[in-house]
């Protein structure tokens, strides 16, 4: 079935239904654009200008997996838009009862204007999606993490990447080196999309048996202007990066083998060395929640090339961006 095919809920005028379960779903130019209008709305919330583009639209959130920052950036950020939000997990709902997928997309899309799932097989997303009558986020799956990366290259432009006069500039990100180190997960999927999208260099050092599938992870355009090489040493992967990333050895659904993860990983942990090998400004990052002294030592997360909190509040403002680039199309 075609995904963009079910007729629309939205106001006359209102560009076609287009969902985001994917970072390839979008262009570059459509990443310069969020990039640059994710960047003005945050300078409103900043300044207590009201910007409520979405006033009497409903996000519906949908919830397979827990989260803290994915639930509270999500429906902050709605309202901050003058929007409202329903919250449903499996427990409160048909979700996790026996009501198919595709029954329950053609209720909740009637009902609310933009939905947000967080769940598990990405498959479960796709069907949502292709019987949704409204647009689709990604709020995470076990494929794919497209708003979190959303948020880390615009933390990456707000930190390095602004002109003359502080204006984000995303033509920095083409060319610049992204290092990942740790587990071959639903992240390291989306930065290898990410670098396909935008032309930027990623590097992957995975312990042996967690490397990315690049089944999964490769766009069907390949890797576009991006670069993308793996290494068996960290510390090599981490020589000259622009921005040393890492997540949880242990994902979540993965618990049962958390012990030998550990052991696994055991060599994985960012820590001084690994930074002092990139360039004198790379910044550090990770998705939360962090385990000090497993994936990053605490030396490196709360030091000085830390840009996690930057991270995870920009999660809020490229979201904002993005429903409403979903839901109104450009706005000047």
């Amino acid at each position: 079935m075609n995904i963009n095919a079910i007729p629309s809920t939205l106001p006359q005028g209102a560009p076609p239904v287009r969902h985001y379960l994917q970072f390839a779903d979008f262009t570059a130019d459509e990443y310069h654009y969020l990039f640059t209008r994710a960047a003005l709305i945050k300078q409103k919330f900043k300044t207590f200008t009201k910007h409520h583009t979405l006033v009497d639209r409903t996000l519906a959130m949908i919830f397979e997996k827990a989260s803290t920052r994915t639930r509270v950036s999500f429906e902050a950020g709605m309202y901050q838009l003058g929007g409202s939000v329903v919250h449903l997990t499996t427990g409160d709902s048909q979700l996790g009862r026996s009501e198919p997928i595709e029954d329950s997309a053609k209720v909740i899309s009637r009902m609310t204007d933009i939905v947000m799932i967080r769940t598990f097989e990405q498959t479960k997303i796709e069907r949502f999606a292709a019987n949704s009558r409204v647009p689709v986020i990604n709020g995470l799956t076990n494929e794919f993490h497209p708003c979190q990366i959303l948020a880390d290259l615009f933390t990456l432009l707000e930190h390095r990447g602004t002109d003359a006069n502080g204006q984000i500039d995303p033509s920095y990100l083409r060319g610049k080196t992204v290092t990942w180190v740790g587990d071959g997960n639903n992240m390291a999927n989306t930065w290898l999309q990410a670098a396909a999208t935008l032309g930027f260099h990623l590097r992957v050092s995975t312990p042996s048996g967690y490397e990315v599938d690049e089944k999964v992870a490769v766009t069907p355009r390949g890797m576009g202007a991006g670069s993308y090489k793996t290494y068996s040493n960290p510390l090599e992967a981490c020589a000259g990066a622009d921005l040393v990333t890492t997540d949880v050895w242990t994902s979540m659904g993965y618990e049962a083998e958390n012990e030998a993860r550990r052991k696994a990983f055991a060599a994985w942990c960012v820590d001084s060395k690994m930074m002092a090998a990139a360039k004198p400004d790379v910044l550090f990052m990770h998705c939360l929640p962090a385990h000090r002294g497993e994936e990053v030592e605490a030396d490196v997360i709360d030091g000085p090339q830390s840009v996690v909190w930057d991270e995870a509040e920009n999660r809020m403002h490229v979201q904002k961006a993005l429903m409403e680039y979903l839901l109104l199309g450009r706005q000047s």
